[in-house]
């Protein structure tokens, strides 16, 4: 696991004023569900479901597919490494830049090939002759977006690699995107889903797989016992019937992103780069970003990600997830006020 995820104001004594850092929207009013599971509390008092079969059902249920493609997971870093263990025999080759934890559990289980070329672009390789390719879709860090034509025309095409896409942004954009009921009906392709990104409860842990039944058998076949809490699972069943839970105006976050993006751009020595989500990566001409990161969190109480350490990217990069106008707007505030000579 690499050092340096997002989210970690813990490193700092100062509290945190405004969080940029974790690509989770933050304002998302959860005190229904909240209410919901401290009714529940008494269920950490007994074993979950040694398999949580019956959030399984009621997820199939909201997707259109059959319980036997849908397999629930403490969140979606563990179905990342479901998918690897259960892949072990052949070899993993990953879209870069992009989430860390892919390769980390191809290298835990000695199948993880980089590819040559990291694709900056929402597209497909020029070549698809991999046993194993993972893709993010929307991609961390870049928000970019794989068209769903040039997608499903991959899959099709290639009908010897297994497609791994993980969708736990899917949410938080307006292109169209293969959907779980879409996906199942391909004997190679499996998607990753995380239901805490859009609740912004992301210390919950809980996502899924859905695949056809065949693949998803070989995933739950690698799965501990009881790996997703009690507490989770009321959680999961609450949100299936009432997934209007925490009303997010996507339109209006995805504005507010684009404005945020052209404040940051009119930066001298700073270039924030397109995206087709809620998140986005920037680069600073000159210094680096870890610098960057230090100086707004201990002088501004604002959170940024160091993305340095995205395979591909380079000292200089950090993510940026908008918030509100009002945050929005201080961070453009303090970047101004970093020394020129830094940027």
């Amino acid at each position: 696991m690499i050092k340096g995820h997002g989210d970690d104001a813990y490193h700092f004594e100062r509290p945190m004023v405004a969080n940029f850092s974790s690509n989770v929207y933050s304002h998302v009013d959860m005190e229904p569900l909240k209410e919901h599971l401290r009714q529940r509390l008494d269920s950490v008092g007994h074993y979950p479901e040694p398999e949580p079969y019956t959030l399984e059902r009621a997820l199939a249920g909201r997707l259109g597919i059959h319980a036997a493609s849908v397999c629930v997971t403490n969140g979606a870093t563990e179905a990342i490494y479901l998918t690897a263990h259960a892949f072990q025999d052949r070899h993993s080759t990953i879209l870069a830049p992009t989430f860390s934890e892919y390769a980390d559990a191809c290298r835990l289980y000695a199948h993880y090939t980089p590819l040559e070329k990291p694709a900056k672009r929402s597209e497909m390789p020029d070549q698809v002759l991999h046993d194993v390719l993972w893709l993010c879709n929307p991609n961390n860090p870049t928000g970019g977006v794989i068209p769903k034509e040039q997608l499903v025309k991959a899959i099709e095409e290639n009908p010897e690699t297994m497609f791994v896409i993980d969708q736990s942004y899917g949410f938080f954009t307006k292109e169209e995107l293969l959907t779980a009921a879409e996906a199942v009906r391909y004997p190679n392709v499996i998607q990753l889903h995380s239901m805490t990104k859009r609740y912004a409860l992301p210390g919950l842990r809980l996502g899924y797989v859905t695949a056809n039944p065949t693949l998803i058998e070989r995933i739950r076949a690698v799965r501990m016992p009881w790996s997703v809490n009690a507490l989770a699972i009321e959680a999961g069943l609450y949100l299936c019937e009432h997934p209007e839970t925490g009303p997010i105006d996507l339109e209006a976050l995805l504005a507010e992103t684009q404005r945020l993006r052209k404040a940051l751009n009119a930066i001298p020595g700073l270039t924030a780069e397109p995206t087709q989500t809620h998140f986005f990566l920037c680069h600073l001409q000159k210094g680096r970003a870890a610098d960057l990161k230090r100086w707004l969190a201990k002088k501004h109480g604002i959170l940024i990600r160091d993305a340095s350490n995205f395979e591909g990217l380079d000292a200089g990069h950090f993510r940026i997830a908008a918030q509100t106008s009002e945050e929005n707007d201080l961070l453009t505030a303090a970047v101004q006020q970093y020394p020129e000579e830094h940027r």
